[in-house]
């Protein structure tokens, strides 16, 4: 990078970022030549109007089509799409996509879940309150069973949340949500009945010829919401405190400080806190401490980014 380059991008990190350090960190990063989000975000100045309007689609081999936001241009797409019907298809696109990650991350707690309720060696239940409070809530009998046998239960019925034959709505939302907004839900006809099935009908109705109604597109992604939170998000949170503590409040240290000179720094990051859970075991162990310790250090210091960050930290 050039340092007229740099001089120029000087003046605008001050005001960058509200996190204390991070202007300095981004201009000795610039000083070293390595290249940030910040600096290929200021690299693609002038975004998109059409993306940023979402009046542009991609969705079949029609396209790419656009519309024109000031009427000068084109009205519809090839397929006839108009502007309302192009946004609301993007929408429900991201909607599909934001669900799908976050109910994958569910699934994976889910099997951690299961293999732990068949006694492997490498996770446990550590909240059985929490455990028999979600079984009841499902309509399981909790009481006088073992642990392990009432988790294998719960996980049978939680494995139903991905997908089944029936169209009864999910589980998890029925069980946890209000009352009140489960009528709303229910007069709206947007009661999710799968997770998956919610996301394959999103990119189904978004594909050309299919559902071209902006009110329809977005109800739909309303439906596929509620099984996202009520069900995938829900299922993460529930079955991540069954397994490695309900979290409590605690003093807690924020930021670059959280960076130890004199020892082996490993940050965590990502969504899922099943590795995450085990690298933080793993490095407060003596074991780890004393090869730190041969090495120089004073012992392992495991800080997070994220939402695995605040995952680790919050337990």
């Amino acid at each position: 990078m050039s340092s007229v380059g740099y001089k120029k991008y000087k003046l605008l990190a001050k005001g960058i970022s509200i996190t204390p350090g991070v202007p300095d960190l981004i201009e000795k990063a610039e000083e070293d030549g390595v290249e940030t989000a910040w600096h290929r975000f200021f690299k693609q100045q002038p975004q998109c109007g059409f993306g940023l309007l979402g009046v542009c689609c991609r969705n079949c081999n029609m396209g790419p089509c656009r519309i024109d936001p000031f009427g000068t241009g084109p009205t519809r797409g090839t397929c006839g799409a108009t502007a309302d019907t192009i946004v609301a298809r993007n929408i429900l696109r991201m909607i599909a996509a934001g669900a799908a990650a976050h109910s994958d991350h569910a699934r994976d707690i889910w099997h951690v879940f299961h293999l732990a309720a068949n006694k492997t060696k490498y996770y446990e239940i550590k909240d059985s309150d929490k455990l028999r409070a979600l079984a009841t809530a499902l309509g399981i009998k909790a009481e006088g069973k073992k642990i392990l046998d009432l988790a294998k239960e719960v996980a049978e019925v939680l494995s139903h949340e991905f997908g089944k034959p029936d169209d009864k709505p999910l589980k998890m939302l029925m069980a946890l949500s209000p009352k009140k907004r489960i009528n709303v839900w229910e007069k709206l006809g947007v009661l999710p009945r799968a997770i998956d099935r919610e996301v394959t009908e999103c990119m189904h109705r978004t594909h050309v010829g299919v559902d071209a109604d902006p009110a329809s597109l977005l109800l739909h992604g309303v439906r596929t919401s509620l099984a996202d939170g009520w069900s995938g998000s829900m299922m993460a949170t529930y079955l991540s405190d069954i397994l490695f503590g309900t979290p409590k409040p605690i003093k807690f240290t924020a930021n670059l400080g959280v960076l130890k000179e004199d020892m082996v720094n490993i940050i965590v990051h990502g969504h899922n806190p099943v590795l995450s859970m085990k690298i933080t075991e793993i490095a407060q162990s003596e074991k780890m401490q004393k090869l730190a310790e041969k090495y120089g250090a004073k012992g392992v210091n495991v800080a997070g980014m994220c939402c695995t960050g605040n995952e680790v930290l919050m337990r």
